[in-house]
């Protein structure tokens, strides 16, 4: 009974960080790569057809397979989402008229986003 609570668990995780990755395509708030990684991580303890769904997406599935493989993310992805992020995140910095605070968030997490991207291998070894 507890395996299978916890594959439940594990398969409600997976789903909503695909949802929140694919969510995080069109929002600079969210980043998609950590949301496939951790999908990926969650369907492979609940969901063998899941995962292997996401592993042959033809958008996701490169990501997600360079990531388990050999821990890299392609310089490729690197750029565009670094680029996707500056330009977002500075948007709503200089344009958006919100508290102080929420600005500090935002560049916080940019930064703390791009941190994460940049500091992984960019090719496998």
């Amino acid at each position: 009974m507890l395996q299978k609570t916890r594959k439940f668990i594990f398969l409600c995780l997976g789903i909503l960080t695909t949802l929140l990755a694919i969510v995080g395509m069109a929002l600079p708030i969210l980043p998609t790569t950590p949301f496939l990684i951790l999908s990926a991580y969650f369907f492979s303890k609940s969901s063998e057809r899941l995962h292997n769904w996401l592993l042959s997406h033809k958008l996701f599935g490169p990501i997600i397979g360079d990531w388990e493989r050999h821990g890299v993310i392609r310089l490729k992805a690197k750029i565009i989402s670094s680029i996707m992020i500056c330009s977002l995140f500075s948007y709503t910095l200089f344009f958006v008229e919100v508290e102080q605070w929420i600005k500090v968030i935002v560049a916080l997490s940019g930064v703390g986003v791009l941190a994460f991207l940049l500091t992984r291998p960019g090719q496998p070894n």
